[in-house]
């Protein structure tokens, strides 16, 4: 009983680490967007409070309906979107069965790297391209940037060790996290394997 609670204690503070950093660079880019009196900034603050609400109330639970990780996701990327004065292709594609519950803000970490370590270096020819696919028990999420190699600052950070370690407990022996760098292309898979 007392290892079952230090994992549901390790677990609660992991998740509380996932988001900070990126709703204050939000609320810094809605400062931005308030200052010069943009008609977006309205949207902006909707979308982060569907994000914030979302982070706090979902990310209690245990397992979520996948559909609903997706438009924590498309949320995150309109926000984005909104934010760059710069052309950047994005695509999120996703084929997955209804029915599919997952723990909660899984992706987010990996998307929020592709934008903050990758393409926002970039100055032309900036990707994101986001696949996410159910086929019987499995679930694919493939992540893949843009990066430039002389300005990129891809590390370790405290985002992916946090989802590695929330893997291994929630995920135990079910998921492969696989992680390529080559060619200006920074590449993360995550294939889980769903009860």
């Amino acid at each position: 009983m007392l290892k079952t609670d230090k994992t549901k204690a390790e677990l609660a503070l992991l998740k509380s680490q996932i988001n900070p950093h990126f709703f204050f660079n939000t609320l810094n880019n809605i400062y931005g967007l308030v200052v010069e009196k943009s008609e977006q900034a309205p949207e902006v603050v909707l979308k982060l409070s569907d994000m914030m609400r979302y982070t706090i109330y979902k990310g209690k639970e245990d397992v979520v309906p996948l559909e609903d990780e997706i438009n924590y996701l498309k949320n995150y990327i309109e926000l984005h979107k909104i934010r760059y004065q710069k052309k950047v292709e994005i695509v999120f594609t996703h084929e997955v069965h209804e029915c599919i519950m997952v723990a909660p803000l899984l992706f987010i970490n990996l998307l929020e790297n592709a934008f903050k370590h990758g393409v926002e270096e970039m100055r032309k020819n900036a990707f994101v391209r986001i696949n996410m696919q159910s086929k019987g028990k499995q679930l694919l999420c493939t992540i893949e940037n843009s990066f430039d190699e002389r300005e990129s600052n891809y590390s370790k950070g405290i985002g992916l060790e946090n989802l590695k370690k929330r893997l291994d407990h929630l995920y135990p022996g079910r998921h492969q996290l696989i992680v390529e760098k080559k060619e200006f292309i920074y590449k993360v898979q995550l294939n889980l394997e769903i009860l």
